[in-house]
């Protein structure tokens, strides 16, 4: 506690953020209490312990405390939870469900706030530009609200406002995460998930979603790439009423997906709606590289022509060229059920940690498609394929990169939202023609012809470095500046207890000649140097395994410390 205090002070300047970390390290000290006094007997020490809507935290599981944790931290960290949750293969499966009930429930701004904002966001009244503004919210979440409004034209619109104040207060939360990552790199058992490089992920997410430009170019993005598609729907955005706090666009009346009595009014084929939508987000992955991750029911609506209208597009994944060959070797050899192939093209996306055993990963991957190979292809899903996957790299202390977590569990969702539509919806069904097209993209002659190219100006980058660097090492020779250094992390110290070892024995054989030849003086019949040159020895010794005593072992792999 208090190499954190230190921390703590050093790492902020002003009072309200001292105050914030103060507080943060308050609740994690509760939840973490609450794990000590659980076998406690005495029952006003449990009831003593409280979340902020009255659970006893000393009967809860240790999962459902970091739920509530979480929830008493507030915004910043229930989204750090909801991320979390679609990674369950840095913290399990159980803990993964449990952070998956995070929902976000933030009281609506008043009227005034919310007309006082947007007027100072656009810069000018709001009755220039809107013919009508609706200041009471119809939704609120944790870091905006929306209303409804009609602009001049009278077409109807919904403005999304952040609320005020949200983003100081998660730049402020995300600086303590920072902190908190730096403080976990520290330790060995924590510093394998990354915290560091997963706080950085999160935060840029974060900071992205407090822009609301950049959803608007989102949906500029997903509107003309799917411009030539009449089943599917994006809200049109309006720049001009645009800002980064403030995001107007086209208002799109449909119902929810889930809403099971209005897709029987307007008698929808749900087996069909759920094929056509979950298409429309394979195209975003495998065509365009560029998707919306959030395809949850609330997000999609069915509007009365019976297109698919999609909205919320402030979560979007992107697949770059060489993600895409990443992925496209997994699901290949997925799909090949090739475990060792598979293998290969995990520890490739998810780097090689120490001590990970291939051959153990191998098989359980081999098992795994085993028992998936068994079922008919109609009984396959995704979402338990993905999260089997996601356990077994867990158990493997392999973490998965951002963006691919990201795309497991749009895929998860996807899946789960079809068979909310029709329980017969399979995702693998729809995936499979991919397959082909997957395979032409990678051995087709354009394809082809490109790696090539690549392959060419990379040799072309080498062949015109060569005469330069091979000069400069001739001038360094010429100079007798020319030389090798290697280095090895644990020579220093292997070479300093060799020469300890060295003395040691040099040492005791010495005095063992003295003593047997009787060189004096003598005490009690031995020599004097003799017995100190043993004592010297056997001191320096019991030194050397002191204070070596944990680099003495080597570890897993056979390195000295």
């Amino acid at each position: 506690m208090t190499q954190l205090s230190t921390a703590l002070g050093s790492r902020f300047r002003f009072a309200g953020d001292l105050a914030r970390a103060a507080t943060v390290v308050r609740v994690l000290v509760k939840y973490g209490l609450a794990a000590w006094l659980a076998d406690v007997e005495w029952e006003p020490i449990h009831n003593a312990l409280k979340s902020q809507h009255g659970e006893v935290l000393t009967q809860q599981p240790f999962e459902a405390r970091v739920r509530l944790a979480l929830i008493d931290l507030g915004t910043t960290f229930i989204k750090l939870g909801q991320m979390l949750s679609t990674r369950p293969h840095l913290v399990g499966e159980p803990l993964a469900a449990e952070l998956s009930k995070l929902q976000e429930c933030t009281p609506p701004d008043s009227s005034d706030i919310a007309e006082r904002m947007l007027e100072s966001e656009l810069g000018r009244p709001i009755e220039e530009c809107f013919k009508h503004f609706d200041g009471v919210a119809l939704a609120s979440a944790s870091v905006g609200q929306v209303h409804r409004a009609r602009l001049k034209s009278g077409r109807r619109v919904l403005v999304k406002l952040q609320h005020p104040g949200i983003e100081g207060s998660i730049r402020r939360d995300l600086d303590i995460l920072g902190l908190f990552a730096e403080l976990a790199q520290k330790n060995e058992r924590l510093s394998r998930y990354q915290p560091i490089e997963l706080i950085r992920e999160f935060s840029r997410t974060m900071l992205n979603e407090l822009d609301f430009r950049r959803e608007l170019r989102n949906l500029q993005v997903f509107r003309r790439n799917f411009s030539e598609d009449e089943t599917v729907a994006f809200p049109r955005p309006y720049p001009e009423l645009t800002s980064g706090r403030v995001l107007t666009m086209e208002f799109i009346e449909g119902w929810s997906v889930a809403n099971a009595k209005h897709l029987n009014k307007l008698k929808i084929n749900r087996q069909e709606l759920a094929r056509r939508g979950a298409n429309v987000f394979i195209q975003m992955i495998f065509r365009d590289g560029f998707y919306h991750a959030d395809p949850h029911p609330g997000n999609l609506l069915v509007m009365r022509d019976g297109r698919i209208g999609i909205v919320d597009a402030g979560m979007v994944g992107r697949i770059d060229e060489a993600f895409r060959r990443e992925v496209e070797d997994i699901l290949l050899a997925a799909g090949d059920h090739d475990a060792q192939r598979l293998t290969d093209a995990v520890v490739r996306v998810c780097g090689t940690p120490a001590h990970l055993d291939r051959a153990a990963l191998s098989l359980d991957l081999t098992e795994f498609f085993e028992e998936y190979g068994a079922q008919a292809v109609g009984k396959l899903n995704v979402s338990g394929a993905l999260t089997g996957v996601a356990t077994i790299l867990h158990e493997h202390q392999l973490v998965l990169p951002g963006k691919l977590s990201m795309l497991m569990k749009c895929l998860i969702v996807l899946e789960g939202t079809g068979r909310l539509l029709s329980p017969s919806f399979n995702l693998i069904e729809l995936l499979r023609p991919w397959r082909k097209t997957i395979l032409w993209r990678r051995f087709s002659p354009r394809a082809r012809v490109r790696n090539l190219r690549r392959l060419y100006g990379d040799w072309e980058r080498i062949l015109e470095s060569a005469p330069k660097i091979g000069l400069d090492i001739v001038d360094r020779l010429e100079k007798r500046k020319f030389a090798v250094r290697l280095e090895h992390r644990h020579l220093k110290s292997a070479a300093d207890r060799l020469v300890v070892g060295l003395f040691i024995s040099s040492l005791l054989i010495a005095s063992t000649i003295l003593i047997a030849r009787s060189i004096p003086p003598l005490v009690w019949g031995l020599s004097a140097i003799g017995m100190l040159g043993y004592a010297i020895a056997i001191s320096f010794g019991f030194h050397m395994l002191v204070t070596n005593r944990d680099k003495l072992v080597s570890d897993r792999d056979g390195d000295w410390e």
